[in-house]
């Protein structure tokens, strides 16, 4: 990788009728540079947030995939579609629900569900997008699985429209969701707008419209993004920061890292409160108080391993 090649992170406001891959034109042609990637999947008649990484940060994609989302769209009830999107063929109809009705039904959606995936989505089977199967006249075959909905809000209805708002977990579809609504109140329906509002603390009105980016809009992987993430953060002074940036092994260093404060990171083989301390924690963020982002370690069969040397030369 060359040196000066642009690194970090932006925030992207993605335009409806693009694909979230089409929407990375725009910060190519800004950062000139190919090395772009984004964290999460909007459906081409979606707008809203992307996050998107650039450079070395691209391999810091795992960590920011995540992330709990939040969206606001709009159900139509009365009809579904195969995509269950409004670009799709109608393949079922239903009677319109009343307000009591389509109130009655959400509860059964808050918290922790079982979904299923659209069959026309970027959901992998034996390798293959399910949206390119099922294109192709593959009957294909989606497995139900857990997502969480931390909430679901009716902000308004006018039938056959209904406009939500949903605060969910990472692998939920909206899309999934109103056709479960819809089904639970005795109807059909597809969702005909969606619009991602957040993405972890990251927020739309803080994004960039791709017609205004520029080299300005990147911003390098700080401490504060991690946060952001509901990552953990720790530090490394003088030696120990140059030793983790060379990726050097890894267990002598770990007692030297201290959270922000001064409290200290103890290796994992200690016992006791210290461990109990930070029981939960199983990825971090190392940073260098002068150079800034240095690696991420995660922790693996109770071990601290390297997830990405960031600062390697």
């Amino acid at each position: 990788m060359k040196a000066d090649e642009p690194s970090g992170f932006l925030l992207l406001r993605k335009e409806e009728g693009i694909t979230s891959f089409q929407s990375l034109h725009w910060v190519k042609k800004a950062l000139s540079t190919g090395k772009v990637g984004h964290t999460g999947t909007l459906d081409k008649f979606a707008a809203g947030l992307l996050l998107v990484l650039a450079g070395r940060a691209v391999k810091l994609t795992p960590w920011f995939s995540g992330c709990d989302k939040w969206y606001e769209g709009i159900v139509r009830f009365g009809e579904e579609t195969d995509t269950l999107d409004p670009e799709g063929r109608v393949i079922a109809r239903g009677e319109v629900p009343a307000r009591d009705a389509l109130e009655a039904a959400l509860p059964r959606f808050r918290g922790t569900i079982a979904q299923t995936p659209p069959a026309y989505s970027a959901v992998r089977i034996g390798g293959e997008r399910a949206s390119r199967l099922a294109r192709s006249g593959v009957a294909v075959e989606m497995k139900e699985r857990a997502v969480s909905i931390y909430a679901l809000e009716l902000l308004s209805y006018e039938p056959p429209l209904a406009s939500i708002r949903v605060h969910c977990s990472k692998g939920t579809y909206i899309r999934s969701l109103a056709r479960d609504i819809a089904l639970e109140a005795g109807s059909r329906a597809h969702l005909v707008s969606l619009e991602r509002t957040g993405s972890a603390l990251f927020r739309l009105e803080d994004a960039v419209a791709p017609e205004n980016l520029d080299i300005g809009a990147l911003k390098p992987i700080s401490s504060g993004i991690f946060r952001a993430l509901g990552l953990a953060v720790v530090e490394a002074d003088g030696e120990t920061a140059a030793e983790l940036a060379r990726g050097r092994a890894l267990a002598p260093l770990l007692g030297r890292l201290r959270f922000p404060g001064g409290a200290e990171f103890p290796a994992p083989e200690r016992t006791g409160d210290a461990v109990n301390a930070i029981n939960a924690v199983n990825t971090v963020g190392v940073f260098d108080k002068n150079a800034g982002f240095l690696a991420v370690l995660t922790r693996e069969n109770g071990r601290w391993v390297y997830g990405y040397v960031y600062a390697r030369n």
